[in-house]
């Protein structure tokens, strides 16, 4: 692990630097905000804590606190301690809200305290580890997103896959209930052998017995042969019921004996034969309600729900857009051999709607935009465009202000949007040109040519920080 000490008193940094060493870490020394956020920007993978000093010299434009809100946007699993000599309550309290994971003055500054945050920054280092995994993991399976829910959900899949329970999925339309079970097989000792899907709404009732059981020759007219069932096909493997909810009640109770006993008997068939098989269901409905009325099973309820793992709608991860965003914008770069991108200004529209249909509606919009749009960047008025002529829920027209007016052109939308994005990313760095180029995923020159297109004062923006 190495550490990056940014302290503007060289002395004080050699002597934290001798102290890290001694504990067997690499360090590299800054004494400058500039100097320190190039070395997070070339080197960020390879550090595992940064230790800022608060205050830097007069002619410094950005204080350690600035470098804090830098590291935690951009490299959010670098853990950060600040230290100060001129601590106060309400500077400790601005660091914790801006992310730092401790606040320590130079004066209480000692061996076992720099051991004990050294020991707390790697103890938090193995928990992103971990945190990491899981998401590679769901990414691996098509299930995108960094956020608390998502890291909850892979959990969940982990946890419960790796047991032989069986497994109810619970969630909206096209919030990923059969990648979740893909995930699930998986994870699980079942992983060698197969997973079968039974597509419950599409199976006619008049075949259900045969399609799941299988049949003996002359069972029924038509029987020409003996036939093996969805059940054996899943043998040793993982049997996933989609849709579940949709089975008719006159039909549930052909499950009873199969999951509780692992047992099957063809159709036409006097003998019994066993299947080793772990269930796994899906529904869109809430199936405690449809016991209530009636339309479920409850002992077929309790059978399927050993455990049970909720995949929680696109409204309530929003944070998560960005990130769906990309892994489908990269799929389709690398499949067309092309280069398009999305304006910052497009995905914060994007983040801002309401997507009824989930992740499939969010996906389904992406492809057909990138696939259509000749432009390479892709700007908020080609993403507003489509929506009103897809069948996606009514547009979200911004919070505070509207994205979009009725009485402009969408081209005057978009210089607005353009317009408002920088000048609250110009706020959030306090005037700095280059950190916020670097936020906004753009050149340095061409925000110097916006900067004037919009009739910006840069200066107005370092001023507000004083």
């Amino acid at each position: 692990m190495k550490v990056l000490l940014a302290d503007d008193n060289i002395d004080f940094c050699s002597t934290i630097s001798e102290i890290v060493k001694g504990f067997g870490y690499e360090t590299q020394m800054c004494n400058d905000p500039n100097s320190a956020i190039e070395y997070l920007n070339e080197n960020h993978k390879e550090i595992g804590l940064a230790l800022l000093d608060i205050e830097f010299g007069p002619s410094e434009k950005m204080t350690g606190l600035d470098i804090l809100e830098y590291s935690r946007k951009k490299f959010p699993s670098i853990p950060v301690v600040m230290i100060s000599g001129k601590g106060s309550i309400e500077t400790a309290v601005r660091a914790t809200k801006l992310g730092a994971m401790n606040f320590i003055e130079k004066s209480v500054v000692s061996k076992e305290k720099i051991k004990e945050v050294l020991e707390s920054a790697l103890s938090r280092l193995e928990s992103k580890g971990e945190e990491k995994e899981i998401l590679n993991f769901l990414q691996l399976h098509g299930l995108i997103g960094h956020s608390p829910a998502m890291l909850e959900l892979g959990d969940h899949i982990i946890r419960f896959g790796r047991t032989d329970l069986n497994i109810l999925v619970t969630g909206e339309t096209g919030t990923g209930k059969k990648l979740v079970a893909k995930a699930i097989h998986a994870v699980s000792r079942r992983t060698k052998n197969s997973i079968v899907t039974v597509d419950i709404p599409n199976i006619p009732k008049e075949l259900f017995q045969s399609e799941l059981f299988g049949h003996i020759k002359g069972a029924f007219s038509g029987a020409t042969d003996t036939k093996r069932g969805l059940f054996h096909k899943a043998h040793r493997g993982t049997l996933f019921l989609d849709e579940i909810g949709d089975m008719p009640l006159d039909l549930q109770s052909n499950l009873l004996i199969p999951i509780e006993e692992r047992q099957v008997r063809k159709v036409g068939s006097v003998e019994s034969e066993d299947v080793d098989v772990r269930i796994v269901s899906a529904t869109d409905k809430n199936l405690i309600h449809e016991r209530k009325v009636g339309t479920f099973m409850e002992p077929l309820y309790h059978r399927l729900r050993e455990c049970e793992i909720y995949i929680p709608p696109l409204r309530e991860r929003k944070e998560d857009i960005p990130a769906i965003v990309d892994y489908y914008l990269r799929i389709h770069n690398e499949n067309f051999d092309e280069q398009k991108r999305f304006s910052p200004s497009a995905v914060e529209f994007m983040t801002e709607q309401i997507w009824k249909g989930n992740v499939r509606e969010l996906a389904s919009l992406v492809r057909v935009i990138l696939q259509t749009v000749k432009s390479t960047e892709i700007e908020v008025n080609e993403v507003h465009k489509m929506l009103k002529t897809s069948s996606a829920a009514p547009i979200v027209e911004g919070k505070a202000e509207s994205y979009l007016s009725a009485d402009r052109t969408l081209k005057e939308d978009l210089q607005q949007v353009d317009k408002k994005k920088i000048d609250a990313t110009l706020k959030r760095c306090s005037g700095n040109v280059s950190k916020s180029a670097s936020q906004l995923g753009i050149s340095r020159e061409t925000l110097h040519n916006k900067i004037r297109k919009y009739d910006l004062d840069v200066q107005q923006y370092r001023k507000s920080r004083k």
